[in-house]
């Protein structure tokens, strides 16, 4: 649950009576309609039978977390857990410290119970006081009716929570599991109830350690369901991905202000950023907006440096929906609307193993198949180039235990799962993830690039500096795949012809 806070010694609110008395009257009568189930709500249901299933008997316990603490009295905007969002349907910044319960019935299956911290009163304390959650502070929040006909789940206060994951832990017939990670108190009151019932999950007598690695089984679950989207989150991503083209669209547009301006780098990430705000709740992660040599630090997200005229840029941005889907698209754009013949021979190349990996994005086969053929390339240029190692061959520079030579300028991955999270699916096994075939619905990125450092003696003169990288975000078809963000230039000529018309495509 969220830290509590000393009460400010310096603010000045009142606390008489009589004001205590005349703020709560006066008050129009709260709307009676009740919202209609989502769609959200509607899939997140049927995500939780899955889960249900794989755990019968178990009560299982869901955290969307808490807020945290940005500095002295002020909250980072709240994000809820990503296990919780699947299971729950809610998304943007809802609800702080509530908790999903899926309590375990007799026939096998689980009833959904959400417990959070309803709207208080308008004759409470709370409605003006409470700087953190007070409706007069952060703005008015659902009840446990609306709730409840949002998502089609029972609803309860958060004070009834303790009790109710102490109840009958202690009966053969009930095991429970937290996602430890989400919040901390939480897990703490489930730790609690076991040793009060002098027992740990699954059924048994355990220790502690073994307890832990239940609870991670269950959080190794939760992100191996995201691994196959459903329907209505494929849509999701198609909705972030064209949000996220539209911004792109508008820093193109800005890149002869962002060369003008100081900290052009700024300027780019100030551009996106508006649109991500706008079109959706906001960035998936922080863009990195790279100029220059900038470009040949992988995650350079500090954003402080200039744009010069022949600069390349490398964007790498997401819009994240309302529902918390986020894209991940990078391009990198010559700020002249020209590449230099050195620019461009990297450029190419980088297209070259990203087709490559693109042609490997289809059912059947491995996920690690993508970054297979991607690297291919780049070992097979690298070794063209003379960069190389002397004696070292393609095969030899693609042995993973004795070569990866080529690795020196592309150290990263080419592909990774996307969705609810920018990396998604996470803790998911390495036979569930790496070393898995590839699946009809599932939403990864395409991302090769190639970086060559300034002091890298190793690398011809001319290309030092120059950083590219090229992703796209594809959603596994049952013949192949389809690029989510194909409506935005790759190749060369494409990207040159983009910058010189502003953004317009």
């Amino acid at each position: 649950m969220s830290e509590k806070q000393a009460p400010a010694g310096h603010r000045s609110r009142p606390t008489g009576a009589a004001f205590r008395s005349f703020m709560s009257t006066g008050w129009a009568a709260a709307r009676a309609e009740l919202p209609e189930r989502t769609e959200a709500a509607r899939y997140a249901a049927a995500r939780r039978a899955q889960v249900s299933a794989t755990f019968p008997g178990d009560r299982l316990v869901v955290p969307a977390g808490g807020l945290k603490v940005r500095s002295n009295d002020s909250d980072y905007v709240f994000r809820p857990h990503s296990a919780f969002a699947h299971l729950s349907g809610l998304g943007a910044d809802r609800e702080p410290d509530a908790v999903l319960v899926l309590e375990p019935r007799e026939q096998a299956d689980h009833d959904a119970v959400l417990y959070f911290r309803p709207s208080a009163t308008r004759d409470s304390d709370e409605f003006f006081a409470d700087s953190r959650v007070g409706e007069f502070w952060v703005g008015s929040r659902p009840t446990l009716e609306s709730t409840a006909a949002e998502l089609g789940v029972v609803t309860r206060h958060l004070d009834e929570l303790a009790d109710a994951l102490a109840k009958d832990v202690g009966l053969d017939m009930l095991g429970v599991r937290v996602v430890r990670d989400a919040d901390p108190d939480v897990a703490a009151l489930v730790d609690a109830a076991r040793a009060q019932a002098g027992q740990q999950p699954p059924h048994g007598a355990v220790t502690q350690e073994d307890a832990e690695e239940q609870d991670a089984e269950l959080a190794r679950h939760l992100s191996t369901l995201r691994l196959v989207k459903d329907a209505w989150e494929i849509e999701q991503m198609r909705r972030a991905v064209q949000s996220t083209a539209q911004a792109f669209d508008a820093v193109v547009e800005q890149l002869p202000e962002a060369v003008r301006a100081d900290r052009g780098e700024r300027w780019i990430e100030g551009v996106f950023a508006l649109h991500a705000r706008h079109r959706g709740n906001g960035v998936g992660y922080d863009s990195i907006c790279a100029a220059g040599e900038h470009a040949t630090t992988l995650h350079w997200i500090r954003n402080t440096g200039d744009v010069g005229p022949d600069d390349l840029v490398l964007l790498d941005a997401g819009v994240e929906t309302d529902t918390l889907y986020t894209a991940d698209v990078t391009r990198t754009l010559p700020a002249s609307g020209t590449f230099t013949p050195a620019q461009r021979r990297v450029y190419d190349v980088v297209l070259e193993a990203q087709e490559a990996g693109l042609a490997a994005a289809r059912p059947g086969n491995r996920f690690s198949d993508i970054h297979a053929a991607a690297i291919g390339v780049i070992a097979q240029r690298m070794h063209d180039w003379g960069m190389l190692p002397e004696g070292v061959d393609v095969e030899t520079t693609l042995d993973p235990e004795h070569g990866q030579f080529h690795r020196r300028w592309m150290v990263h991955g080419t592909s990774h799962h996307l969705g609810i999270d920018v990396h998604d699916c996470a803790r998911a096994r390495k036979e569930d993830y790496l070393d898995a075939q590839l699946a009809e619905g599932m939403v990864l990125t395409v991302e090769p690039g190639l970086y060559f450092k300034t002091d890298d003696e190793l690398v011809p003169e001319e290309l030092r500096g120059i950083g590219v990288r090229i992703e796209d975000d594809v959603v596994i078809t049952a013949d192949g795949c389809d690029n989510l963000s194909a409506m935005l230039p790759r190749s060369a000529d494409d990207v040159q012809a983009w910058v010189r018309s502003g953004g317009r495509r």
